[in-house]
């Protein structure tokens, strides 16, 4: 069993405020010990890894009210909340409308299940070198609103990263809000990524670009993020400024790409040699470039964004802490279950150990395939969100709605579980769980899916026996039974 399999413990301590006041407060009490958590996706598995060590507190704020909202105000500026999505940025028609760059990274964000859960913030925070939305935001010009017991304050993204994986943040800070300016109508921008594989690929080598010109067509402002190629998120200020007081021609561009790929050291690591990297930079910006020059940016823009969002946020109406010993009573497709054990496990750990044989159900259909987030066999609903188990602490069960696989046919099989009966998908069995809870949420957002839906949607889910065809087959169907059309 790989190291990352082997099942560890989280943290004893966890708290749920309801308001941001009591998540500051906990921050200005712990301080080093502390860690908020929204998404988790990337900090559960840095602390089941010891990445991260120290951390003896986890603040999840995923259930504080108002937090989730992106909007514009009467001066151009969008704002994102704190909780925002990268799903709730791939549905947001103001984002693809004004924000192209940062949807298009959204978008290549892991797949439906993780873009569910993952928070914009929480991606910033990371502070990986490899992270879509650094780029993005940095392209845009992003700014930072951030608090603390003590106070509020502004800082522009680009200044906010001293060093590999590290940020200006001090312990008793928090990210409450991502602002920039939407781009007008002589303004474009594009995401361009390359990845070792279609799907849940980390970046070997990504580029955000923002380019304003005058009615003539010449470049009066540039802004060029390269992702991949540092210890940080870096400017490309010499390919910047090839562009500006030219047209985007090709010899600008090949000027400008070949500027952009002398001007950076690359990284060299398991994912691409630094050689590589200084090559492929110049072919990224390139084709951006390109892109921009031909208003061909938005050509790979899905007319149907596949998102496995919940239409709503869950919230509490009043904090919540949890140590060992605390109960964590949870409704888990549809019966009351309460325990006292396994706080410090992951939610598909409780599910399977020890809320199952509590309450007397079979919840062992949630599997456990790769610990890391990246197979879909441990999928279930999270107060309606798709929510990957492995990457969630158990008490974030507390007072929520769980529907495992057991729970979709209502004492039968959904049309989902029907379509994979009958389109011989289910095979050895042991990913078709989350398959299936991927189908569902998939058709609940989108009851006629097309072929090309029905794939991106399953992009997170990985089969062993390989037989995807039929699993498709079996979504298409179930979408055109559930529809009374053709998928």
């Amino acid at each position: 069993m790989h190291e990352v399999q082997r099942r560890a413990d989280l943290i004893d301590r966890y708290e749920s405020p309801s308001v941001v006041e009591e998540a500051l407060a906990l921050l200005a009490r712990h301080r080093d010990r502390a860690r908020l958590i929204a998404g988790g996706t990337d900090l559960v598995l840095e602390i089941r890894r010891g990445v991260r060590s120290g951390v003896e507190v986890l603040i999840d704020i995923s259930r504080v009210a108002g937090l989730d909202g992106i909007r514009q105000d009467s001066g151009g500026f969008i704002h994102l909340g704190p909780l925002v999505t990268h799903a709730d940025v791939v549905s947001s028609d103001l984002i693809w409308s004004q924000a192209l760059p940062l949807a298009q990274a959204s978008l290549e964000v892991g797949a439906p299940p993780l873009q569910a859960r993952s928070t914009v913030v929480g991606n910033l925070v990371t502070a990986s070198p490899a992270n879509d939305t650094i780029s993005a935001l940095t392209a845009l010009d992003a700014r930072l609103t951030i608090r603390s017991a003590r106070g509020e304050r502004q800082e522009a993204l680009a200044d906010f990263y001293p060093g590999i994986r590290r940020t200006t943040l001090s312990p008793d800070e928090m990210v409450t809000g991502v602002s920039f300016r939407g781009l007008h109508a002589r303004q474009s921008g594009v995401f361009v990524k390359l990845g070792l594989r279609m799907a849940q690929a980390i970046s070997v080598v990504h580029t955000a670009l923002v380019v304003e010109r005058d009615a003539s067509g010449v470049a009066t402002m540039a802004r060029i993020a390269l992702g991949s190629v540092a210890p940080v998120i870096v400017r490309s200020p010499e390919a910047e400024k090839v562009l500006v007081g030219r047209r985007l021609d090709e010899a600008t561009i090949a000027a400008a790409a070949q500027a952009a790929a002398r001007g950076i050291n690359p990284i060299d690591d398991l994912r691409g040699t630094a050689d590589y990297r200084r090559w492929t930079t110049e072919v990224m910006v390139r084709r951006a470039l390109t892109a921009l020059a031909d208003g061909d940016e938005r050509r790979s823009m899905p007319s149907r964004p596949v998102h496995f969002g919940a239409s709503r946020q869950a919230t509490l109406a009043r904090a919540h802490s949890h140590r060992e010993g605390d109960a964590i009573e949870a409704n888990v497709n549809g019966t009351p279950v309460a325990t006292r054990s396994g706080g410090e496990l992951t939610l598909l750990d409780w599910l399977r150990d020890v809320a199952g044989p509590a309450a007397g159900l079979s919840l062992t259909g949630t599997k456990e395939g790769c610990a890391e987030g990246e197979c879909g066999a441990c999928l279930v609903f999270l107060d309606s969100e798709a929510a990957l188990s492995c990457l969630t602490p158990a008490p974030r069960a507390h007072g929520a709605e769980i529907v495992t696989v057991e729970g979709l046919g209502d004492g039968g099989m959904s049309p989902v579980q029907a379509a994979f009966c009958r389109t011989g998908a289910v095979q050895c069995g042991y990913c078709t769980p989350g398959f299936v809870m991927s189908a569902t949420k998939l058709l609940e957002n989108l009851p006629d899916p097309t072929t090309e839906e029905i794939i991106t949607a399953l992009g997170g889910n990985l089969c062993r026996c390989t037989g995807y065809y039929s699993i498709i087959e079996a979504v298409s169907e179930a979408g055109a039974s559930t529809s009374g059309g053709s998928g």
